[in-house]
Formats: C-alpha cells, sequence, structure tokens
C-alpha cells in the first residue's frame, strides 16, 4: 500500500554534493506522485541554492541555525505521513523511499532506519564502513532497535510531531537523532532496522585527523545524551560493547605506564596485560574486516586504538564540560 511520503533533505554548504542526492530522491522506484522533497538551506554561503533550484523540489531558506532546526522546519511544510530524512551528502538507492516505508505496513513501527555503503576508495573511510557494518549486524539481532540516524531515518509524521521533533538546543549534526531516539526507546515505541534501504555516504572521513575529530565530538556528544538518558551507558542496541571496553583497556595502558617505568616487574605486567586485552577486545572487528575487506584488518589496531582515544578523550571533555 502506497502512503504519502515526504522527504526532507537539511542542507548546509552542500553546494558539492547536494546534486547528486537530489539527483537520486528525484528518481526512485515509489509512484513520483506520492512523495514531495523539501530541501531547507540551513543559511549556506555557497552554491547550493543554485544547485537545489536544478530540481523539482520545495524550497525552504532559514538563518543558519543546525541541522536539527532546519529537519524540523521542514516537518512543519510536509504533507505526507511518514516522514523519510537522509542528508546533502547522501545518496539514496533507487529502492530506497519504497524499502524505508515497507516496514511501516507494521502499524506498530514508529521509526525505520536505513543502512550506510560508501564507494569511497581511502583506508580510512573504508575502515569507517566497516564500523557501520559492525553495528549493522548488531542491529540485524533486534526486533526493536534504539537508534535511528538522520542519513536514512523515517518517521510516522504524528508521532515525530508528538515527540517535539529533533532537540535544537543540539547545534550541529551530532547525537541529536540518538537524543530523539533514547526519547521513543523510553516510551517503547517500536523502531526498526530495514538493512535493504540503502544510502551511499559521499563523505566518510578521508583523513586520520578528519576521523578522530570526528570521533572525539562523537565522545563528546554522546556523554551529553547520556547524562539524560543513564541507562543506556551500559547497553543499547547500536554501540559495540568492545567499543567501550576498548576505551577502557586503553584508559588501562595509560595508566599503566608511569607504574611500568617506577616498578617494572609489576607494573609492566599491567602494561602488557592492558595492551592484551585491548587486543583480544579487537579480534571480533578484525575478523568482520576480514571478511569484508582483508587489507582493513591489517589496519585495524592502529584504528581502534586511534578510535579509543578520540572517543575516550571526548567523552571525558562531555563529562566535565557537557550541559
Amino acid at each position: 500500500m502506497f502512503q504519502r511520503i515526504s522527504v526532507i533533505v537539511p542542507a548546509y554548504n552542500a553546494g558539492k554534493t547536494i546534486g547528486q542526492a537530489l539527483s537520486a530522491i528525484t528518481n526512485q522506484s515509489y509512484p513520483a506522485e506520492l512523495y514531495e522533497i523539501i530541501v531547507v538551506d540551513d543559511g549556506s554561503t555557497d552554491d547550493t541554492v543554485e544547485e537545489i533550484k536544478k530540481f523539482p523540489v520545495k524550497y525552504i531558506w532559514q538563518k543558519n541555525s543546525g541541522p536539527a532546526t532546519a529537519r524540523n522546519r521542514g516537518v512543519s511544510d510536509a504533507t505526507g505521513e511518514i516522514i523519510l530524512f537522509t542528508d546533502s551528502d547522501c545518496v539514496p538507492n533507487i529502492e530506497w523511499i519504497r524499502e524505508m516505508t515497507k516496514p511501516f505496513e507494521d502499524p506498530k513501527v514508529m521509526a525505520v532506519k536505513g543502512a550506510y555503503r560508501t564507494n569511497q576508495k581511502s583506508i580510512v573511510a573504508r575502515f569507517s564502513q566497516i564500523e557501520f557494518e559492525e553495528r549493522f549486524e548488531m542491529l540485524k539481532k533486534s526486533e526493536s532497535i534504539d537508534m535511528v540516524d538522520t542519513y536514512s531515518a523515517g518517521f510516522r509524521k504524528g508521532i515525530f510531531l508528538k515527540m517535539g521533533g529533533f532537540d535544537t538546543s543540539f547545534p550541529v549534526a551530532n547525537n541529536e537523532d540518538t537524543e530523539l531516539s533514547y526519547r521513543m526507546s523510553r516510551l517503547g515505541l517500536k523502531m526498526v532496522f530495514n538493512p535493504d534501504a540503502i544510502v551511499y555516504h559521499l563523505n566518510h572521513p578521508d583523513s586520520v585527523k578528519r576521523y578522530a575529530r570526528l570521533k572525539f565530538w562523537r565522545g563528546y556528544w554522546r556523554m551529553v545524551v547520556y547524562k539524560r538518558f543513564p541507562d543506556k551507558i551500559l547497553k543499547d542496541t547500536y554501540t559495540p560493547q568492545t567499543l567501550k571496553l576498548q576505551t577502557l583497556a586503553l584508559f588501562g595502558i595509560i595508566c599503566s605506564l608511569p607504574a611500568a617505568a617506577l616498578f617494572p616487574a609489576w607494573g609492566g605486567y599491567l602494561s602488557i596485560s592492558a595492551i592484551l586485552f585491548f587486543l583480544i577486545l579487537s579480534m571480533p572487528f578484525m575478523l568482520l574486516a576480514f571478511k569484508k575487506e582483508p587489507v582493513i584488518a591489517l589496519f585495524s589496531p592502529a584504528f581502534l586504538l586511534l578510535r579509543a582515544a578520540s572517543i575516550g578523550s571526548g567523552a571525558l571533555w562531555g563529562a566535565l564540560k557537557g550541559r
């Protein structure tokens, strides 16, 4: 059964990618007369508007206020029963709208999450993709999930409005979707993962510096969310437990180094134990990487150390300074 759909895309200085995104969204297998595309320009200063106006979409401009505000603004103009979100640097598969709407045939489903892919060639971007693949394997095992990312997200419009939409106190595209998902999960609302609802991301981090910075702020904003939902610190359906344990193991390695210098016998034992613990925790990811892209498995221990350091320091900063 076809439903009226509104696809909402926030855009900020997205001139290099928005054309690819809108080209894909305007050429879906879903009946064209049953979906609209709303692009909310969040105060861009490049050629974003010129690119947007090449496509038959509803264009909304707002003063730069962040993606949470932009998405909420798009929903306020939406006519669809189902709201779909994707990003200006994502290129949906031709079946994306069909796949995103399929789970809503179950009246109990309130939200749907799709999947990322990438065609980027850099080692860092390919490692980032394996990180998503690890999470997707977790989500496939859950009848109801508690995380719907905005790169490929669907909501019943009624429940989205009832929840008040995204929290606009989040100024950047970072964990505002987690916060809304946790609020919905707390109410027991059913959210599901459809791995066949695919978008291709054009912008996975492609350098070590960019990756480390991204993970630092992921850790920071996730800690802001955890302060509101402390029960999610221990477990959710999206975050691998090994990630949290790796962060603790790295902390153990760092703390053991002074002891190893001062008391080589038992301090060295502690350091070696912490390093071995980290490597053991890395094995499941390395095995998954080997199955997907063997070359990435070789780089995984170094990247996992970097990830633990970046997320851990961001989370610590968020615990101390976050709202």
